[in-house]
């Protein structure tokens, strides 16, 4: 297997810029996982799903994970509805040039929910279960906490590979991020749900179910008081409830997370930048690429995406506008005019963005990068998603 790029204090002296092999990387028996990540809008639902649908059409057992709220996954790859359990993608090519016999492609959506509820069903007897999905506190929690979402995305994924190592259902798991502007929360996610839950705000709960009656003290009760005028006797009283009964969970929360995060950090594991070829998000990829080297995670490259396509012709941007703005004089209404100032215009275009591309090239030169040219339209079809995965590799 291939060693992944490791960024940080210990990167590689500045040289030239590695170009991505995206087929070697999906073709290797020693990728297991691929993480797209990247800012919002930059096209990591249609790359994810363009991998794994490449990666299932050239001989591997693939699942591509997405927890995008926008749902094109689905329309993309031909299912009606995506939800927690994986389903079939149908319409695979299983031979022909490029292409090996044996893959498959399940794809899955992540219910935040039913995911959570699943981790206390598994967790907790069957009393205890019962006692916390019916509770109140619980419901919001699980609903609609800050890093919920992020955090259910890392057990679904520790859910799977160990599924997948188990039952060898599938041999690489493909994940689709969400397009957060807090770059990598998904990382951050269980260290924050484990301190809140873990909290002294909690474990001020907990006293009264876990401590002995000293510890009603008379400056306790005042606390309790303080906190059943702000918060009110029920909802004070659920949170006690909840907090009494999830407090044997804590434990399995974090080994779980610490496992999921130990598995991000293995060889293993590939992450992709996504971006676009504008100024923010690169600037945005410049961090995510940052904050997997603080963090020792494997990098596989950056991926440009929907960059501008060069025209043809050797014409440059100022030869073009200077020829239109000569015939613009003679003829105000000329047709070529007006295609050469549409010439100039791309031509620029693709100037600026080679330059921003250069720019984040000398910052980080040791991150292995593909450039992938916009579509005329939107990808909404298998075929579609095969274009965007040929292009992939050929850049």
């Amino acid at each position: 297997m291939k060693a992944r790029t490791r960024v940080g204090p210990l990167a590689a002296a500045p040289g030239p810029v590695p170009a991505m092999d995206v087929d070697a990387l999906i073709d290797d028996p020693g990728t297991g996982i691929i993480v797209c990540c990247g800012s919002g809008g930059v096209g990591k639902t249609t790359t994810s799903a363009a991998l794994a649908l490449r990666a299932a059409e050239r001989g591997r057992k693939v699942v591509v994970l997405t927890i995008d709220p926008a749902r094109r996954l689905a329309q993309s790859m031909g299912i009606e509805q995506l939800d927690n359990t994986p389903r079939p993608v149908t319409g695979l090519r299983t031979n022909g040039r490029g292409n090996r016999k044996g893959g498959s492609l399940d794809a899955m959506m992540l219910d935040m929910k039913r995911t959570f509820d699943e981790v206390v069903e598994g967790q907790a007897t069957p009393e205890k279960a019962k006692q916390i999905l019916e509770n109140p506190f619980y419901i919001a929690l699980s609903s609609s906490f800050a890093g919920t979402q992020e955090y259910m995305a890392m057990e679904k994924l520790g859910q799977i590979h160990a599924e997948a190592q188990r039952d060898g259902t599938y041999d690489l798991i493909v994940v689709d991020t969400p397009p957060s502007r807090s770059a990598l929360d998904f990382l951050d996610a269980p260290e924050r749900l484990s301190s809140f839950l873990d909290g002294r705000f909690i474990r001020l709960l907990l006293t009264p179910a876990k401590g002995p009656a000293k510890v009603m003290s008379a400056g306790f009760g005042l606390i309790t008081n303080a906190l059943t005028k702000i918060l009110g006797a029920q909802v004070l009283r659920d949170m006690q409830t909840f907090v009494t009964a999830f407090d044997t969970l804590f434990g399995g929360f974090r080994q779980r997370a610490q496992r999921t995060f130990q598995l991000l950090q293995a060889d293993g594991t590939a992450f992709l930048v996504v971006a676009a070829p504008e100024p923010d998000a690169l600037r945005e990829a410049a961090y995510f690429v940052e904050r997997l080297g603080e963090d020792r995670m494997p990098l596989a490259g950056l991926i440009v995406n929907r960059a501008t396509p060069e025209p043809r012709g050797t014409l440059s941007g100022d030869e073009a506008m200077a020829a239109s703005a000569r015939l613009r004089k003679r003829a105000p209404d000329s047709l070529t005019a007006g295609l050469l100032r549409l010439h100039a215009d791309q031509t620029r275009t693709v100037e600026r963005e080679a330059l921003l591309r250069a720019r984040f090239a000398a910052a980080h030169p040791q991150v292995p990068t593909a450039v992938v040219p916009a579509l005329a339209g939107d990808v909404h079809d298998l075929a579609g998603l095969r274009q965007v995965g040929a292009l992939l590799a050929e850049a």
